[in-house]
This record gives structure tokens, sequence and C-alpha cells, in this order.
């Protein structure tokens, strides 16, 4: 862990172990912090935020971001290695969007630090006769940001919560997932080798209910960011009204892709590999309910089952293994239990494929002749498991696509504008890709509809998640 400029343990000695997805195996054994350790992260952050790091102007963060990027860039492929040892997704993920889009991300928000502003605005106060006004906004940090990351993308998530809060002028006590933490220690360090002074970056490591619980809680905390299930996102979001603290919720998905039977076929390919089986299913925008017009049904079928059931599956260590284990035993046997509910409630598995003897490996998995209240349609599976329905109309698959309680990422398929105009508007999620599936842009908002979460990531907006507006009146003599 990394509290103030210490790498420290646990305050009450204890540890817990890493495990390699691919083999099972222990990787490594890191702090299990504690209460006691969370106040004093966040009392670090505390004093770091009133002190030096404030005092800094913006330019001097922007600086430090940009050589913190260097450093990731420095440090790239020792960090790939061990993503991809820690979470098992393959190594040229771990390069490409763990460590190189990372980098960008954060030079990206670096050049926000230097243009945070206010306004002026003319007012109609007439109070007391004699006396005019002159009112204006100033933008300030919202000061200690608890930010709690996932483990499908540990990295990238870590970043995507840092970059923007410290390009506002916030500190961070970051506690990555138990499960993924090493790349997010690593991120601790490099920050002290940039510069940035002791207590603005704090990374401690422990499970939900001993670190999150209690740093979610802490009355030191002035804003909460959080990436991960609904389930636990409602829990973080019912404490945060509890002390009317601002939160962010990025939650699950269960996403549609609505494909219509002028769709270019030759698109499949990527739908499958990017928009379904991308970092084996873990994303929360990930396409697994795939909603296919009769027209093309069994040919967009055939050619769907081909594609998922040919991924060559084993390490991420290989970047020839598209599809990798899931993160851990417990995950994988999550998955493996929604796929046999999902036989048990009647509905045709395709596929039945094999995996290797031994780590945490589920088999690409679809399913067809599903009905709308099967828990396949309804639950987020976050694994190489998908469904395909066929519609008849354009009106019945955004009744099946907005049949969720989610609403995180979307897409519609199709070669007709007319169509991408009338059904964009219609369906009921925070991003709707146009041919194309799960694919984020560091300058496009990034949230959800319903119970897929609470505010925007990414792009300018990203900024206002950390800044508190502060309105400003100024009387004087007519």
């Amino acid at each position: 862990m990394t509290v103030g400029a210490q790498s420290c343990d646990a305050l009450s000695g204890k540890s817990f172990a890493v495990y390699d997805p691919a083999t099972g195996g222990e990787l490594a054994q890191v702090p299990a912090a504690g209460p006691e350790d969370v106040d004093a992260a966040v009392k670090a952050a505390r004093i770091a935020f009133e002190g030096q790091w404030s005092a800094l102007p913006a330019i001097a963060r922007q600086n430090l971001m940009l050589k913190l990027a260097d450093l990731l860039e420095d440090h790239g492929e020792e960090l790939a290695q061990i993503e991809t040892l820690e979470n098992g997704k393959n190594v040229m993920l771990s390069r490409l969007i763990e460590v190189q889009a990372s980098a960008e991300y954060i030079r990206y928000m670096a050049g926000w630090a230097t243009k945070i502003y206010g306004q002026t605005f003319d007012v109609s106060i007439n109070v007391p006769p004699g006396m005019s006004y002159q009112a204006q906004t100033r933008k300030e940090a919202v000061g200690v940001v608890a930010a709690i990351t996932p483990w499908n993308f540990p990295l990238g998530m870590a970043v995507w919560k840092l970059a923007p809060a410290l390009a506002a002028g916030c500190t961070v006590v970051l506690k990555p997932a138990e499960e993924t933490p090493l790349t997010s220690m690593y991120l601790a360090q490099l920050c002290l080798d940039a510069g940035f002074p002791e207590g603005v970056v704090n990374v401690i490591t422990g499970t939900g209910e001993d670190a999150g619980a209690p740093l979610v809680a802490h009355p030191g905390v002035d804003k909460i960011t959080f990436t991960g299930s609904t389930s636990v996102g409602k829990i973080i979001g019912a404490q945060a009204m509890k002390d009317v603290k601002p939160v962010t919720l990025e939650l699950g998905g269960k996403a549609p892709m609505v494909m219509f039977d002028d769709m270019d076929l030759d698109l499949l390919g990527n739908a499958v590999g990017i928009g379904t089986m991308f970092n084996t299913g873990q994303t929360c925008t990930s396409g697994t309910r795939l909603y296919i017009q009769k027209g093309i049904y069994e040919k967009a079928l055939e050619v769907i089952a081909g594609i998922a059931g040919s991924l060559p599956m084993g390490s991420g260590l290989s970047t020839a293994n598209m599809i990798n284990p899931v993160v851990s035993a417990k995950h994988q046997q999550h998955v493996k239990s929604c796929v046999a509910r999902a036989i048990e409630e009647g509905a045709t598995p395709l596929l039945n494929g094999v995996t290797p003897n031994q780590g945490y490996y589920v088999a690409p998995e679809i399913f067809t002749n599903t009905t709308q209240d099967m828990s396949i349609m309804r639950n987020e599976v976050f694994g190489p498991v998908i469904s395909v329905t066929p519609f008849e109309d354009g009106d019945e698959a955004m009744r099946l696509a907005n049949d969720t309680i989610y609403g995180l990422g979307a897409s519609i398929w199709t070669k007709d504008v007319n169509k991408v105009m009338r059904y964009v508007p219609k369906i009921k999620a925070g991003t709707v890709w146009v041919n194309a599936h799960n694919i984020p842009d560091m300058n496009m908002p990034f949230g959800g509809y319903k119970q897929s979460g609470i505010g925007r990531e990414h792009g300018a907006g990203a900024l206002e998640n950390y800044l508190e507006t502060k309105s400003v009146c100024v009387a004087y003599p007519a």
C-alpha cells in the first residue's frame, strides 16, 4: 500500500493472496487494510489537499501528470505483464488498453487542468438603493476523493478515476479490487516518482468489507467515485446519500445489439470479437443480448457461432489466445452457474466447449430459444456468454432491447440512415454505437441510464465530477 509517501503494510500486519487466473497459483501477498489504514490514508490525503497540493498552480499539476504518463510508458511492459498475471487478460490488451491508452488518458486530462474557469453574470439585485453588484462563479476542487475500482480493467479504471481528480486539484484514496491490486500499487509508486507531493495519491488494498466500506463512510472523504456491480453501487449510493456526499457510479450492464436484416454481415467478426467476447466478456458494455431480424437470423447465427466457437483459448501471456481465464475461481463459478441456470430454464446452448484442466476458464457459450424472463436475459453474467434472439420489426426490437433494468451501452447495426435516426433516440442507454460496439473514447461521455449508474466519465464533463461551483457576489457603490 501507499499512504502519504510510504509504502507500507497494514497496521494489523494482515495480508491476503493475489492469484494467477491462468493457473490458480499464488502470485503475491498484499496488505489487508482495515479501518485504521483507511483513516491514515484519508488523513494523508487531507493534509496534502489543504497544504502543498492546493498551493500548486494548474500548470504544475499538468506537468506532473504529463511526467506520470511518460513513466507509465517507460514501465509499460512490466505493468502489462503484471496486469495479465493478476487479471488473466491477453497481454496485447494489457499493453494497448491498460498501459498505452491509460498514458494517453492521463495526457488528455492533464490538458484540462489549465482550462478550469468560472463565469460572470449580470444580476438584478436592486437593494439597498445606491448599490450595484457583480456576480461570478469559481470552480474549486471538491477535496478528498474515495475511488473504488473493479477488477476487469485494473490499471485503466484506476486512471479513469485518478486523472480527472488530479487535474481538478483533488487528492485521492484509491482502493482497487482485491483480486487485482498489483498495478494500482505500482501506479502509486510512479506518482511519487513523477514528483507528486506525498498524500496526493494513496492506495489501500483490502476487501470491500474491511477497506471499501470504511472508506466510503469516512467523514474525511468529500467525494466518492465507484465502478463495479449495481448491487454494490446501491450500497455505496445509499451511504453517500446518508452523508450527503457527491457520488459517481458506473455500474452494470446488459447491452443489446440490434441487427437489422440490411446490416453488413461482414461486420459480424467485429461484432463478436469486440462487441461480445472482448476481454472474455468481462466488460460492462459487452453485447450480451443479440437481437437479429428474422430475414438474416439463421445466417447470422451460423456465422456468430462459428466465430465464437473457434476463438483460441488459453493463457493471456500468449497473444494468440482470444479467450482467457476469468478473474477468479469465485467468478468462474458464477459464470458457470449462470450457464447451468439458463439450461435449466429451457434455453438451448449451441457450443458446449471444453476448457483447460487448470485455471479459471469458462468456454464461450451462445444461447437460443430464450425468453425475456429468463435469468440469462436479465442478469449480468460478465463472461463469454451471449443470447441470440430473432425479431420481426424495429418496434419489437426496441421493446426487447429496453426490457432491462440496465442502460449502459447498446448498438444498432444497419446500412439505413433512416433506421439510425429513428431508433437511436428510442434506446435507453448512455452510449449507442452504430455498426460498432464496445469502443469508448476519452472525449466521449460514458455512463448509464437506469440502474447502470449516476454521472458521466470522460470528456470535459469528467472534470465536473471533481469540482464544486461557488457563486461570488460583490456589492459596491453605484
